[in-house]
């Protein structure tokens, strides 16, 4: 299997689930009260949610701090703001990442009066304490190629256009594939790969099938290169590349 030395199918509908009057949450690591100590992290990734957030209230005010919070906007809108008076609005087709640092108190909710769907995810910086800051950027139409398009990275290849976070050893990409389209996947010490819509199979570099994965499910990969993903329908395919891991 074109050199890896491990690979998981991690599949949607066995991970935890939280659900309020305005949250339903899918959690693909421990989260909360969903505490498996087989299920920490995975790379320099401790948190991996599918959230969708209704129109009110949203998540009330609450504090973070020596955490990196990088949120995916998948459908809607979604405000962010901080209890220090900033605001942003972030759209579906935009990332926005909260350097926690030393400490901050933020709040996220709907923009609109409808749901917003965000995968939200969160690592461990490269070194604790620190200002908090926060960002923003829109993908735009680079997505249209159908190809992994880098977004946010602390590693030193980083590109322009490319959000920086605290940790010099993870890059996160997404693509769009249409259906047909096919997406190969960097070689790293640590892969996650998830599917937060369509469907795919996935091969690995010498063409052999290692399964198919539906929306919700995703891959972890550790010291493969060359595995490729087609898109049995339109999909969009988060990626992380990561070069070290936890502890």
């Amino acid at each position: 299997m074109s050199g890896v030395s491990t690979f998981e199918i991690r599949r949607g509908g066995d991970r935890a689930r939280t659900r309020t009057e305005w949250l339903d949450s899918w959690h693909s690591f421990a989260f909360g009260s969903h505490y498996d100590p087989d299920n920490t992290g995975f790379g320099v990734l401790v948190a991996h949610n599918h959230d969708v957030l209704r129109p009110w209230p949203g998540y009330p005010a609450h504090a973070h701090r020596d955490i990196e919070i990088l949120t995916w906007v998948l459908a809607g809108s979604l405000v962010h703001q901080d209890l220090a008076g900033t605001s942003t609005v972030v759209q579906a087709g935009q990332l926005h990442h909260l350097s926690a640092g030393s400490g901050i108190r933020h709040t996220e909710f709907s923009a609109g009066d409808q749901p917003v769907h965000v995968v939200q995810m969160w690592l461990t910086p490269d070194e604790p304490g620190g200002p908090a800051s926060h960002q923003s950027a829109s993908v735009g139409d680079r997505l249209d190629s159908g190809e992994l398009v880098e977004i946010a990275s602390g590693l030193t290849a980083a590109g322009d256009g490319v959000l920086r976070i605290r940790q010099r050893a993870a890059a996160l990409s997404v693509a769009r594939p249409p259906a047909g389209a096919t997406v190969r996947l960097p070689a790293a010490r640590h892969l996650h790969a998830y599917l937060a819509a369509g469907s795919a199979t996935v091969e690995a570099a010498d063409g052999q099938v290692l399964g198919t994965l539906a929306a919700g499910d995703a891959l972890r990969i550790t010291g493969g290169g060359g595995e490729r993903l087609t898109a049995c329908a339109p999909a969009e395919l988060l990626v992380w590349r990561m070069e070290a891991g936890l502890g």
